[in-house]
């Protein structure tokens, strides 16, 4: 990955570079941002960058040894460390963690998914049902990787790709590590939840902000990009929101499969239909925890909208037109400012039950209860 290979944000990229102009750049970076930013793609840039045995004024050279291996990330002084879904039992955590297949489908999923998040992650790995973690034989491979010697002699580089997953036993046994690297080590954390580490792995970071796209970035990469024309682009371009996994999704004409169960199941809630409630009731137990969590913030989404709307601020709506006619006609005829604020309320809670394993069903079943007793009040 090349720091050209990223359009616009180029005060990020000049700051990184300067950084390694100057041999400023910190032991342990933390590059975070909103979803659909360019974390990884950044680190990776940096990391390019910095084992480059060519380095030009900007930019790795891109076609030295090292920058060849780096964009196929088959580097030898590069270290993936990511989260895997939980397995059967503990005799087979030791068994199953970091195989080489696990890598390579890793490898294939950021190359194709730069801007994927964690489900889509699992939807990757065909394990939908199942939680990621960070275990702490991934933490005893970070020390044992560290403490060999740089294959090439230069820069080694540990990548931790959604340190929230990980378990805190792992995260209190890498801390060490992390303030006292071996010389010439650099780890780079990447996430979208920054908030969600321990303070102790925070403050043993340089944290690197990395914002979300502008309109005329994410429309200007639609465009040279190939996925549509430049017209489409520019009608898309609000709608992403800045989130360019977001607006790939636009340009491929992909359905947000959530928003679309969002809608069918306040439909189901305001009538009361009770018997399609119970059979989405198994349908929703059988997302994955991630999935629960995905569909509950398209909820989330849907009300952001239905507020804008009802306080006549439609020029900051980004819903898609299929999705805005749904949420002009729920808001106008169904919601007020009292029953918007308690939607909310009762996602973000539910949203939070998740994170802590309530039982999917009896959540589901309670809170489309107690969505029906709002929108009827």
């Amino acid at each position: 990955m090349l720091f050209a290979e990223i359009p616009g944000l180029g005060e990020v990229k000049d700051k990184l570079v300067q950084a390694v102009k100057q041999q400023h750049v910190a032991h342990a970076l933390l590059f975070h941002g909103p979803v659909g930013s360019p974390t990884l793609s950044m680190a990776l840039a940096l990391a390019t960058y910095l084992v480059c045995e060519n380095k030009q004024e900007q930019d790795a050279c891109g076609t030295c040894a090292a920058c060849v291996k780096m964009q196929k990330l088959v580097h030898p002084d590069i270290h993936l460390i990511f989260p895997l879904p939980g397995v059967a039992s503990k005799e087979d955590e030791k068994e199953k963690e970091d195989k080489p297949d696990d890598k390579t489908s890793f490898r294939r999923f950021i190359q194709e998914k730069p801007y994927g998040l964690p489900s889509d992650w699992l939807y990757f790995l065909g394990a939908e049902k199942k939680q990621l973690n960070i275990s702490k034989n991934s933490a005893r491979e970070i020390v044992r990787s560290l403490s060999l010697k740089s294959f090439e002699g230069g820069a080694k580089l540990m990548f931790i790709w959604c340190p929230e997953f990980m378990h805190v036993n792992a995260a209190n046994a890498i801390l060490k590590i992390l303030e006292e690297p071996p010389a010439q080590t650099y780890f780079f954390l990447i996430t979208h939840q920054p908030d969600q580490l321990l303070t102790t792995i925070l403050s043993r970071t340089q944290k690197i902000a990395v914002r979300s796209y502008t309109d005329q970035e994410v429309a200007a990469h639609l465009t040279q990009a190939g996925h549509c024309s430049e017209t489409q682009a520019e009608q898309l371009a609000p709608l992403a929101d800045g989130d360019m996994r977001r607006a790939y999704q636009l340009a491929a004409q992909e359905e947000d499969s959530y928003t679309e169960k969002i809608k069918l199941w306040l439909r189901k809630c305001y009538v009361l239909d009770v018997v399609g409630l119970a059979q989405e009731t198994e349908q929703y137990a059988k997302l994955g925890k991630e999935g629960q969590k995905a569909f509950l913030l398209a909820g989330l989404n849907v009300i952001r909208e239905a507020l804008l709307h009802s306080s006549q601020l439609s020029d900051l709506m980004r819903s898609a037109a299929g999705e805005r006619e749904f949420i002009q006609k729920f808001s106008s005829g169904v919601l007020n400012a009292q029953k918007i604020e308690q939607l909310y309320i009762c996602l973000n809670e539910a949203y939070t039950h998740i994170e802590r394993n309530a039982n999917p069903k009896i959540q589901y079943t309670a809170l489309s209860y107690h969505i029906y007793r709002i929108l009827r009040a």
